[in-house]
This record gives structure tokens, C-alpha cells and sequence, in this order.
């Protein structure tokens, strides 16, 4: 299963490319970001995202995208935009056929290190221990969209958009695996995590996504 994972924005669109092998194992294809100069106007900043977004969709055709979820803060500005490339992103995964999948960041960071509450340098370090790479994963974006990929591939594979939305609010079946000898510690605290939230109905703190 190949999985492109997204981190969106306009200035800098993190675009991550693994291979899962089952049994949790990963392996790093290709990094890269796509970048915007601020002082060109809005639409051809798009542009720019998507043609880059396109290319990596022809030389790599993933057979999913992962995508973070969006998520409404004090500047609207910068939500906003991000919102613009998410959809570009599901517009050229659509083209494609691709299923989609949607995680939150509280999500993400629980996947890759345990808590949903980890620094962005953390993330950094375990998707570098992850994907073994030789050095840490720069910018901070382009770990993002690998630590998406990761956590999408952990958490059962390519699912439509629908059951993908049913998955993230704890839907029956779609639960990671909490034992196993080829399961990280990590792993194991953040499938425990997601049964309890499904089980008890909880929710991320604000803070944490």
C-alpha cells in the first residue's frame, strides 16, 4: 500500500510519500515540499501547490491520500488557506479515484510518538527512527506529512471517505491492535489510547489538535 501524506498550507505544503508492508512496517519512497512565494496573489500560489501535487501524484501514484484535518484557530487567514489546499488536494486525489483520509494532528502525534500532545521535534525524531533515516526529516513540514502517511498506514490502510470519517469517531471495527510483538511501545500506548476515547466517547483537548 502506498500512501501520500499531505500536511497543507500555502506557503509550505509537506508532501510524503511511504510504502506499507503490513505488519506495521514502513518504508520511506520519497519527501518533498511544495512551496508559495508570499507576494504572489492567492491564485497562482494554488497553482503552484497543485501542479507540484500533481507531479507527485503521477511519479508515485499512491493508492491513498491522507490528509490532516483542518482545523478552525484564531487567524482565520491562515485557516483559510490551508483550507484552499486541502481541497485541491481532495479535488486531485478525486480525479485520480483515490480514497481519502482525514486525521486530526492530536491524532498524528499519538500515532508516531504516543501523545497526542508531543512537540513538533518529537515528531521529527520518531519519524526519523521510523523510517530509519539517516538524519531528521526538514522542514518541520515535510515530517508532518510523513508522520500523516504513518499514522494513516497505522491505522488500518485505504478506507473510503466515509468510512474513513467513521473510523476517526471511533466506529466498531476500525480499532488499531494494541498487542503484538511487531507493535512499538509507541504503537501500543496509542492503540490503548484510541480504545479508550472510543469506549468512553473522549475527545482531544482543544490544545492538543
Amino acid at each position: 500500500m502506498r500512501i501520500l501524506g499531505v500536511d497543507p498550507g500555502l506557503t509550505r505544503c509537506g508532501l510524503g510519500v511511504i510504502d506499507s508492508r503490513g505488519g506495521r512496517q514502513v518504508k520511506l519512497v520519497d519527501v518533498d515540499v511544495a512551496r508559495s512565494a508570499p507576494e504572489l496573489p492567492p491564485h497562482q500560489r494554488l497553482l503552484i501547490i497543485s501542479n507540484k501535487l500533481e507531479e507527485t501524484l503521477a511519479i508515485f501514484r499512491p493508492n491513498v491520500v491522507a490528509i490532516e484535518r483542518v482545523f478552525a484557530q484564531e487567524n482565520v487567514r491562515s485557516v483559510t488557506s490551508t483550507a484552499q489546499v486541502a481541497g485541491i488536494v481532495m479535488l486531485a486525489a478525486a480525479r485520480r479515484g483515490l480514497p481519502i483520509a482525514f486525521h486530526t494532528p492530536s491524532e498524528v502525534k499519538a500515532a508516531v510518538t504516543g501523545s497526542g500532545r508531543a512537540e513538533k521535534a518529537q515528531v521529527q525524531m520518531m519519524v526519523q527512527r521510523i523510517l530509519r533515516l539517516d538524519e531528521l526529516p526538514r522542514p518541520k513540514d515535510a515530517a508532518d506529512a510523513l508522520a500523516i502517511a504513518i499514522c494513516h498506514a497505522w491505522r488500518g490502510g485505504a478506507m473510503d471517505f466515509q468510512d474513513t470519517d467513521r473510523a476517526q469517531h471511533g466506529g466498531a471495527g476500525m480499532l488499531p491492535r494494541a498487542e503484538g510483538a511487531d507493535l512499538t511501545p509507541a504503537q501500543k500506548m496509542w492503540a490503548q489510547a484510541e480504545r479508550l476515547r472510543a469506549r468512553h466517547g473522549a475527545v482531544a483537548p482543544k490544545d492538543s489538535q
